[in-house]
């Protein structure tokens, strides 16, 4: 009898193709149903537990949806105004320099109100990981228009889609501060597919280590969906974000650390 459990045992850790991180919390997500926060939480998680980093790592999250993060990440954590969790950041990687230090930032908050933080943080090269959600429309405040909002996309406060002559172009933040001598791995991945959601585990494991390795700020974009503010079923986000948000937002590697 024994044998035989321990037999059915083996057989279940064999066949094993998914075990839940347990450096996400037991609480529930309360994300809407299809957001891709709840994904890129598990990523992130991941690749502290892999690393051994739990004890060492310090998380950033200011105002959006992205303060949720608070509830569903077993790590320290440390809130910022809006805007500004690159400066708090800042503070504290300096402060604890053998910390692991960490920023997660939807676009209107990272691109909008801390683009200032964010530019001069990647500029100064704080040795810290910026991991920056782009849906293109504010998500938690009522689907209002974001930076990264596409031109003619309809919005609460654009209902009649972005005019770019009076409300401008989305802002590519990423390709910005890819020009910067601060930064040395950027990257725009995606989390909508199983392919995507591999190669942006491998992104976040390469900024994980650039600051490992003191080499400076690694700035990892995730283009998501946010099916709720873009009145969309997710399948229909999904593809709606693959037709549109990628052509203006490529995926891909834009700097890469030197050797």
């Amino acid at each position: 009898m024994e044998e035989e459990l321990t037999r059915e045992s083996i057989c279940q850790h064999e066949n094993l193709v998914y075990s839940r991180t347990s450096l996400m919390t037991p609480k529930a997500l309360s994300y809407c149903p299809g957001c891709g926060h709840g994904t890129a939480h598990r990523l992130i998680m991941e690749v502290i537990e892999e690393m051994n980093l739990q004890s060492q790592t310090i998380g950033v999250a200011p105002v959006g949806c992205s303060v949720l993060a608070y509830d569903f990440l077993d790590i320290d954590m440390q809130q910022a105004a809006h805007g500004r969790a690159p400066a708090v950041a800042t503070g504290i990687k300096r402060l604890l320099p053998d910390k692991f230090v960490f920023t997660y930032q939807g676009d209107g908050d990272l691109a909008a109100i801390g683009t200032g933080e964010t530019i001069h943080a990647c500029n100064r090269g704080e040795n810290i990981c910026i991991f920056f959600v782009n849906n293109g429309i504010y998500g938690m405040t009522g689907g209002q228009m974001a930076p990264t909002t596409l031109p003619n996309m309809k919005t609460a406060t654009s209902p009649y889609g972005r005019d770019v002559v009076t409300m401008g172009y989305p802002l590519k933040i990423t390709e910005m501060v890819a020009m910067l001598p601060g930064t040395c791995f950027v990257t725009r991945q995606s989390v909508h597919t199983p392919a995507n959601v591999r190669k942006t585990k491998k992104a976040i494991q390469k900024a994980v280590q650039c600051q490992l390795d003191k080499k400076g700020l690694s700035f990892v974009e995730i283009v998501s969906n946010c099916n709720s503010g873009w009145k969309m079923t997710p399948l229909e986000s999904n593809k709606w974000m693959e037709e549109n948000m990628f052509p203006v937002f490529p995926l891909g590697d834009i700097k890469v650390p030197k050797s």
